[in-house]
């Protein structure tokens, strides 16, 4: 039995033991269905549309329009380290998106032949180095810890791209001669500027469509209370709100459940120096919409049928072997996190020891962060007592990992290789951690 049919017996196994054993009757159980569906709905309102299926399209492109020649020459295994690994590296400050934009993307260029180490470099830089996140993190967390997320994210895809590609450089010999053995696509039928702005395009709508909202949010009730919240997450009925201020007996970092028919009206608190991205944030539909135009007219004059043809193929074959997975895991996360309430991860966290360390890299990589709601659950977090080295590993290793993540890297480049990617985060993440902390209390 190979290892796909143990993954799918494991995970029928799984299925079977949760629906035979758990107790459906407990209200902690309850709950956490209750919370896994709230998370799910959000993700799919919020999430797919506007970042899991552009990236999706682009995934496609990326597989049909490159030259595996090219994708060999400045990502493949024996490409310039200091071009394919600088690249990889800063990709984050460029697509300043979540982790789901990046699988896709991921896989695309694997597919085509870059190397695993600079592909591993680019997905962990792409959502760990998101320059909007870092700058709030050093504004609400701390300046060190600002600082501290931007190095280690840049140093730490660099390592980990390294030792993949150390580790399983007889495989990628391997997979690069049978990449080569496929058949050379046919001459371009588009010249280079034509190719590169296309992309450009398709990536620059995805970077407006998912477009974070750096604010906090005044939302007034209908009894006229005032509350100054973090939107954590939005459904059609309900908000899940952490307090940035006092509210009553409820202190800051308590986290609400809203019912959207006793909300009267929300308003941007933005900082200051943010004001410019918020303004984004409330027209990024009408840049998107100006790309998504650009695109189809591109696309119309420049493409024929059967390229079309051919890049809708593949879009449909990231599509139905990644959003399954992202749906799934994105539903285990919200079960698991709502029967782990925060005050006993706190506990967990508390102080610089490397079990702390390694309990925050942990949760970090189990655990869903959407763009910038880490820095409210850790700002909470950290008023509960967590220490602020758990805080950085936590940091370092949440962007890149999750769940849904975890999933989708396993389709896409299987079980050794993702067990090694995962623990190179953890452990990176535990020792970079406890270093922190032991200078910065």
């Amino acid at each position: 039995m190979n290892t796909k049919q143990l993954s799918i017996l494991a995970s029928l196994v799984g299925v079977f033991l949760f629906a035979y054993y758990v107790n459906f009757t407990s209200p902690e159980i309850q709950n956490a269905i209750h919370e896994a569906f709230y998370l799910l709905q959000w993700y799919v309102r919020y999430h797919t549309l506007a970042c899991v299926v552009p990236a999706m399209f682009i995934a496609g492109a990326i597989s049909v329009f490159f030259s595996k020649e090219a994708v060999l020459r400045h990502l493949g295994p024996n490409a310039n380290k200091a071009e394919a690994y600088g690249v990889a590296s800063i990709s984050g400050t460029v697509l300043a998106v979540c982790s789901c934009s990046v699988l896709p993307m991921f896989a695309g260029i694997y597919r085509v032949g870059a190397g695993l180490g600079p592909a591993s470099a680019f997905l962990y830089a792409g959502p760990a180095i998101n320059v909007m996140a870092i700058f709030l993190t050093a504004r609400v967390l701390g300046f060190d810890l600002g600082i501290a997320r931007i190095i280690g994210s840049i140093v730490f895809a660099v390592i980990i791209g390294l030792i993949m590609s150390f580790l399983f450089r007889s495989d990628e010999e391997e997979r690069t001669a049978a990449v080569m053995q496929l058949p050379d696509p046919p001459p371009a039928k588009r010249k280079f500027w034509q190719t590169s702005l296309f992309f450009v395009c398709m990536i620059l709508f995805l970077v407006f469509s998912d477009w974070a909202n750096p604010s906090q949010t005044e939302i007034v009730k209908t009894d006229g209370t005032k509350i100054n919240a973090s939107v954590l997450i939005r459904t059609a009925q309900i908000y899940r709100v952490q307090l940035q201020e006092p509210l009553g007996d409820l202190p800051k970092g308590a986290k609400l459940l809203l019912d959207v028919k006793e909300i009267s009206s929300e308003k941007d608190l933005t900082p200051e120096n943010y004001k410019w991205v918020a303004w984004i944030y409330h027209h990024r539909w009408y840049f998107a919409g100006a790309l998504f135009l650009a695109v189809l007219a591109m696309s119309w004059g420049w493409f024929d049928r059967q390229e079309l043809a051919d890049w809708m193929a593949e879009t449909w074959s990231f599509s139905k072997s990644i959003i399954p997975l992202l749906f799934g895991g994105v539903l285990l996360t919200g079960f698991v996190g709502a029967l782990i309430p925060e005050e006993i991860v706190a506990s967990w966290v508390g102080g610089d020891s490397f079990r702390a360390n390694l309990v925050a890299s942990m949760i970090g990589g189990m655990w869903y962060f959407a763009t910038l709601t880490e820095i409210p659950i850790l700002e909470a977090l950290l008023g509960l007592g967590m220490g602020r080295g758990p805080a950085l590993s936590l940091l370092l290793a949440g962007p890149a990992l999750s769940l849904p993540s975890i999933a989708v890297i396993y389709s896409v480049i299987g079980f050794k290789k993702t067990l090694t990617f995962v623990a190179l985060t953890i452990v990176m993440s535990t020792a970079v951690g406890m270093i922190f902390g032991w200078f910065f209390v």
